[in-house]
C-alpha cells in the first residue's frame, strides 16, 4: 500500500496592508499635531484680565529680566534695534510687532524699547501677555 505524501505548504504573511494602514496612520498623526514656536528665553509675561487674543505678528521684541532685548530670538543691542527694525519692516505688509517683555524688567526699560519700536515705523503694536486666572 502506497501512501501519499502530502505536500507541505508554505506559510506565507502578507504585511502590506497592515504597513499601509501604519503608513497612515503615523501621516495623519503628523499632520493633525500642532506644532507651536515658543521662545528660546524663559519670560514670566505680566498678568491682565481684560486681554484680547490677536494674530501674532512676524515680528517679535523680546526683554528679559535682564534688560537684553532680542528680535525674533536673536540678540540684538538696543541701540541697533531701531535700524533692525526698519530693515524687517521694509518687507513686512502689517508693520506690526508684538513686545514680549518679562514682568520683572523696569518700567523705564519696557518705555524705552516702546520709544524705539515707534521710531522705527510700526504702525501696530501688540504688547504680549497672560491671562489672569
Amino acid at each position: 500500500m502506497e501512501l501519499r505524501r502530502t505536500k507541505r505548504r508554505s506559510v506565507i504573511i502578507n504585511v502590506t496592508s497592515l504597513i499601509d494602514v501604519m503608513f497612515i496612520l503615523v501621516l495623519f498623526f503628523t499632520v493633525s499635531t500642532t506644532f507651536v514656536n515658543q521662545p528660546a528665553m524663559n519670560l514670566d509675561l505680566p498678568k491682565a484680565a481684560h486681554s484680547q487674543v490677536t494674530r501674532q505678528a512676524a515680528i517679535i521684541v523680546h526683554v528679559d529680566q535682564d534688560g537684553s532685548v532680542y528680535l525674533n530670538d536673536e540678540p540684538v543691542d538696543a541701540v541697533l534695534l531701531e535700524q533692525s527694525l526698519i530693515t524687517r519692516l521694509a518687507t513686512s505688509d502689517e508693520k506690526a510687532v508684538v513686545l514680549k517683555a518679562d514682568s520683572r524688567v523696569s518700567h523705564g526699560v519696557v518705555v524705552h524699547i516702546l520709544d524705539i519700536i515707534k521710531g522705527a515705523g510700526v504702525k501696530k503694536l501688540t504688547i504680549a501677555t497672560q491671562p489672569q486666572s
